[in-house]
């Protein structure tokens, strides 16, 4: 699936998660044991992509997974998700800390959006800023592929971005399913690596 040239200063990069507390051995799922040496290093790649796309007049927008927290009471988390992370404590995730912003590789983001599910689309302001910044296409990386990604990419196809997915600029815990949602978007969204990306002449020359 491929759509031909884009228009660097009417694209955004969008990272999903690529946050402290999720990749860096100091944050909630490193000090769980539960960071990966393959998810680790996809800032690494996502990075020069970030600066390409600066250069030609594009925007980088960081999506953040955020856990509200009001004093005195649990700290606010869907059920279902604080099953998956028993691990979380009072101030993961939460807004503004160390740990809900991107990582180093990736800051400062130009747009920082907080999200409280899966999609950066859900209750949040990610559609209002992106048309308030006339983006039409959305280039994705992040994790994991078969959660937070793949449901943004599937909302923004539903409100008619082009959306391009970096296939090496995200993944899952599982190599087989990072694999299996590659396929089973393949309708949705085009795919490239990220090399591939860097090497279009819109972006390279």
């Amino acid at each position: 699936m491929s759509g031909g040239p884009i228009d660097p200063a009417r694209t955004a990069l969008v990272t999903i998660d690529l946050t402290n507390d999720f990749l860096h051995p100091d944050g909630a799922y490193g000090r769980a044991g539960q960071g990966t040496p393959e998810l680790a290093a996809l800032p690494g790649r996502v990075a020069p992509v970030m600066s390409a796309l600066r250069n030609k007049g594009g925007i980088f927008m960081s999506v953040q997974f955020t856990i509200a927290h009001v004093r005195g009471r649990p700290f606010l988390i869907a059920p279902h998700l604080l099953e998956l992370r028993p691990f979380l404590k009072e101030g993961d995730f939460a807004p503004g800390s160390w740990g809900n912003k991107a990582v180093d590789l990736l800051s400062p983001p130009d747009v920082e959006v907080e999200k409280v599910a899966y999609s950066g689309f859900y209750q949040t302001r990610m559609d209002h800023v992106l048309q308030g910044l006339d983006i039409d296409t959305l280039v994705v990386a992040g994790i994991v592929t078969n959660g937070g990604v793949a449901s943004t990419v599937r909302d923004a196809h539903m409100r008619g971005y082009r959306t391009i997915l970096l296939t090496d600029g995200c993944g899952a815990f599982k190599q087989e399913v990072h694999d299996a949602t590659l396929i089973s978007l393949g309708s949705v969204v085009e795919q490239e690596t990220c090399a591939d990306f860097l090497a279009r002449p819109e972006v390279s020359s």
